[in-house]
């Protein structure tokens, strides 16, 4: 029961910003945007490098001058996914700019699918992480891949609230804001429960599976979150608001784990 809700404890922090379109009346002003954005970027930095970088050299310490090799190979893999479905999949950053293939879809779907895109890695590597659990690693406890599980869902608040607000913004009303910002959360736990459903074959592999989602997670810190936060006037916010989520996932991480 502890590792379903460590799962799904990302989920409700998407589904919990969602819900916060309930309670502002208007739009999301660019700095609370911004500290938004760079506080979420920090968490994922954060996360990449304590819950799952280190642990994945770590885990390959028995191949001595070697160890860094799954980890490396793990994270250009991890870049090299993101960045073909960044070319394969239609989607729109937050800043209304267009990727992908030129198909004829709208605006509020392009955008709720490049946050759907950006979720798959993060539920890859909280299923990762306890699968590791499951099958005894000594490189992961239960206290650090729950401290990982609450800084994603810490993470996915402001996401969850940055993608509702603009939907509702071209004129979706709040409860269809509020469901499409949940949905683009909900391939999280749906991708953890999968890692987690053939932990016996990642075991083996998990240290460039641990390596992958931090790839990937850097990849969408590098090219959206931190250009869209440091944009524009007053980008020392999105510095700020970087600096508080890096230092929270790091407390956590070391005083849970």
């Amino acid at each position: 029961m502890s590792i379903l809700f460590g799962l799904l404890l990302p989920f409700f922090g998407t589904t919990l910003g969602a819900a916060s379109i309930f309670l502002m009346r208007r739009e999301l002003k660019p700095l609370v945007q911004k500290s938004m954005l760079g506080f979420a970027s920090g968490v994922m930095v954060a996360a990449s490098i304590w819950s799952l970088l280190i642990p994945a050299i770590d885990m390959s310490e028995g191949m001595g001058k070697l160890a860094f090799v799954p980890a490396a190979a793990g994270f250009a893999i991890g870049i090299g996914f993101l960045l073909l479905l960044d070319h394969v999949v239609p989607h729109m950053h937050m800043d209304r700019q267009q990727e992908g293939p030129r198909v004829a879809l709208k605006k509020t779907t392009m955008l709720v699918l490049a946050v759907t895109l950006h979720n798959i890695p993060e539920g890859i590597c909280t299923g990762a992480v306890f699968a590791g659990i499951l099958e005894g690693s000594e490189a992961v406890t239960m206290a650090g891949a729950f401290a990982l599980s609450i800084g994603i869902a810490i993470q996915n608040f402001p996401e969850g609230a940055i993608i509702s607000m603009p939907l509702k913004m071209e004129g979706i009303g709040k409860r269809k804001a509020f469901l499409y910002g949940t949905l683009s959360g909900i391939v999280e736990p749906i991708a953890a429960g999968l890692t987690l459903l053939f932990a016996a074959y990642v075991t083996p592999v998990l240290p460039y599976l641990l390596a992958f989602a931090a790839g990937a997670m850097m990849y969408v810190v590098v090219e959206e979150l931190v250009p869209e936060a440091s944009e524009g006037e007053h980008s020392n916010i999105g510095t700020i608001g970087f600096a508080l989520g890096f230092l929270l996932m790091m407390i956590l991480d070391v005083a849970l784990g």
